[in-house]
């Protein structure tokens, strides 16, 4: 039996946008990365993970897997991280759900160059709307945005502009004719 992270909140839709596909791979991501936690012994999880979710996507599944095996890769570097900057909290002691929110997250913010640490903040900021109580959303979003601002291998994800924030600007800034 497959164990998911509990929500009666429906999956994300995919478009053909491409956007909500990276959603509905990060939520997957979260929910492997949860179920790796309780199962990692029997051999056979994932598996049995991808044949409850038969429709994903390649795109989806791909991406989804990138993540997990991101953080397993990763995870004493990431955990490293989540404990410099979780004051007064140890990694054990965490909700899963948060904790697997925040390595997803650092992983992405670390070893995703292409992803702007923005939308990799929003994302893991949804994630914990959708899957964790109402403290993990400042919890989570304090904790990245520490690692963003302090983080010396983040330099260049600090240099990138928010394209969404600067393209609302430019349009409220646009004279009406």
């Amino acid at each position: 039996m497959t164990m998911t992270i509990p929500s009666d909140v429906p999956q994300v839709p995919l478009s053909k946008g491409g956007g909500s596909s990276r959603r509905m791979a990060r939520q997957l991501a979260l929910q492997l990365l949860f179920q790796k936690e309780f199962q990692a012994k029997h051999v056979e999880w994932q598996e049995m993970f991808w044949q409850e979710h038969p429709t994903t996507s390649i795109t989806v599944r791909t991406f989804a897997t990138s993540i997990l095996e991101g953080v397993s890769d990763h995870q004493s570097d990431i955990d490293q991280l989540i404990q410099r900057y979780a004051v007064d909290w140890s990694i054990a002691r965490m909700p899963v759900v948060d904790r697997n929110i925040l390595r997803c997250a650092i992983y992405e913010l670390l070893w995703e160059p292409e992803i702007p640490a923005a939308v990799t903040i929003n994302e893991a900021i949804e994630l914990a709307k959708r899957f964790a109580d109402d403290e993990a959303q400042r919890f989570v979003n304090g904790i990245l945005d520490h690692i963003l601002r302090d983080e010396g291998r983040l330099s260049d994800k600090r240099q990138q502009p928010n394209m969404a924030l600067i393209q609302s600007k430019k349009s409220q800034s646009k004279p009406t004719s």
